[in-house]
């Protein structure tokens, strides 16, 4: 029996998140149990075809629907008598196509992917257009109209460090701290669009979406840094700053660091 650690990509377009849960659905009087799709959900799937007798694998962090990752990791104990080559093969060949085990390694027995990590990585895809481009979009958020560059630029160096962002996300459990670090916060040019990258010890719940979605206001003129540099000195000023949410399909979990 060993720890195996995967890293996991996936199109988060057909999942209902990273996280296996249960939900109720009614129909009239009668009541059903019914399982959302989800990362999580397949990679057990998979791993039971293999003779896997666990009953839950562990994830280094929830994604929401429809957001993707190419980083996210997963741990889980299992008897395997082959290579781990082998295992992520098999793997992969019982995994649907919108998700794949990009490697596999043996972990110390007590690790865990979540509680472990030290920073999480994300990445977030946007192009100024002003008409729909169907296939750019799947992967991006068509914004219009276009962005001030300086501004986005300056924008993002407002959450560098350690700030309470109350503001800009929600806490894990109700009462928990919403002070979290950022160690970096950048745009970039590429693809002919923007590309930001924001690095933390740990994200509030949405929190990346909504830092996106407060720096496109602010570089499409609609709001000043000043007021969102309020916001995250003074929470209770929240409702100064544009309530709203990127879109989750030009989101990407990158990387988890340990």
């Amino acid at each position: 029996m060993a720890r195996y650690k995967l890293i996991l990509a996936y199109d988060g377009t057909g999942f209902e998140g990273s996280q296996r849960q249960t939900r109720w659905s009614s129909s009239g009087a009668s009541h059903s149990t019914s399982r959302p799709r989800t990362v999580q959900g397949e990679l057990e799937s998979a791993l039971r075809k293999l003779g896997w007798p666990g009953r839950s694998v562990t994830l280094a962090g929830r994604t929401d629907t429809g957001v993707h990752a190419s980083g996210q990791v997963a741990a889980f104990d299992f008897e395997w008598a082959h290579s781990i080559e082998k295992l992520r093969d098999a793997l992969n060949a019982n995994l649907p196509v919108d998700v794949a085990v990009q490697s596999v390694e043996i972990a110390d027995a007590d690790f865990n992917p979540r509680f472990d990590a030290t920073s999480r990585r994300y990445r977030y895809r946007l192009f100024c257009q002003n008409v729909r481009d169907p296939l750019r979009g799947k992967l991006a958020w068509r914004v219009w109209p276009e962005v001030d560059e300086s501004w986005l630029i300056e924008a993002a160096q407002v959450f560098l460090g350690q700030h309470d962002f109350a503001a800009f996300g929600s806490a894990p459990r109700k009462g928990s701290s919403t002070t979290r670090t950022v160690k970096l916060s950048e745009w970039k040019k590429a693809d002919g669009g923007w590309q930001y990258e924001v690095q933390a010890d740990a994200f509030l719940y949405r929190m990346v979406r909504r830092l996106v979605y407060v720096q496109v206001a602010v570089a499409q003129g609609r709001y000043s840094i000043e007021i969102v540099a309020q916001a995250l000195e003074k929470p209770q000023f929240k409702n100064r700053i544009p309530a709203g949410l990127a879109p989750a399909h030009g989101l990407t979990l990158v990387e988890v660091t340990y």
